[in-house]
């Protein structure tokens, strides 16, 4: 079964797919079961994955890492999702190599989302956000 938002990825081709609406069944790409990735929330590692927030006023930047994240031609963030806790709004930016691994956005969700990003290598990393930063 399968959930709203959750992230499932191919282990032979690579798709990545996001549920829209969740409906019973189960996903298959490539003849195989889709694996549910899990996001990590806790960051070993010298780049650095963990989701962090800053604010410049009324705009939010959600950035990769407390130090930034390689972005790399072999070693990059895909992409940067956040979703509002009830599930209504979600915001992505896919990234490609060299570019900056943030994402600016306004939202009414005051500090009441999660954030969410996709490294090529070491997978779904999450942070959550309840309130003041």
């Amino acid at each position: 079964m399968t959930n709203k938002l959750d992230i499932f990825k191919c282990n032979v081709c690579g798709n990545i797919v996001e549920v829209v609406l969740s409906g019973g069944g189960e996903l298959v790409c490539c003849n195989q079961p889709m694996e549910l990735l899990k996001p990590k929330s806790a960051d070993s590692t010298t780049e650095k994955h963990v989701p962090i927030l800053q604010e410049n006023g009324e705009e939010k930047i959600v950035r990769v890492g407390s130090i930034p994240h390689p972005m790399e031609e072999e070693h990059y963030i895909q992409f940067i999702e956040v979703i509002s806790k009830d599930h209504k709004w979600v915001k992505r930016k896919y990234l490609k190599p060299h570019e900056e691994p943030e994402m600016k956005f306004r939202c009414k969700c005051e500090h009441k989302f999660d954030a969410f990003e996709l490294c090529n290598i070491h997978g779904l990393w999450e942070n959550k956000f309840e309130g003041e930063i």
